[in-house]
């Protein structure tokens, strides 16, 4: 198991990623190149800058990272509320990717403040 993998932060944003890849595969053909491939790569840079922040030797470039995904997850937050609007998405799939959003959030934050106070004890 890579040391990323054991953080709940990046195990919740991998679980966004399966959602976000599941809801977008019903989004009409047009969206292939827009919404559907903005979602998919917004989710998918939440963990995978979890992942690349995690191999760092540093706290300070851990950090660098967590800061591009919750970038990220702004991103994503505000796709899937224009999927939304737009009717791409069920009001199911909406609650469930949303749930899912809020927890991933609160757990990169946690991380982020986590780290924070790592780096300012190395200083």
């Amino acid at each position: 198991m890579n040391s990323y993998e054991r953080l709940e932060a990046w195990q919740e944003a991998h679980q966004l990623v399966l959602l976000i890849y599941r809801s977008t595969q019903s989004f009409p053909t047009e969206e292939r190149y827009g919404l559907s491939s903005q979602l998919r790569r917004a989710a998918f840079s939440i963990p995978a800058n979890i992942a690349e922040g995690a191999a760092k030797k540093w706290a300070r470039e851990f950090r660098r990272y967590l800061d591009i995904a919750v970038g990220s997850m702004a991103e994503l937050t505000y796709a899937l509320r224009l999927v939304h609007d737009l009717k791409l998405i069920s009001e199911e799939e909406w609650r469930e990717i949303e749930t899912q959003r809020d927890q991933v959030g609160r757990l990169t934050w946690g991380l982020y403040a986590s780290i924070r106070r790592a780096a300012a004890r190395a200083d």
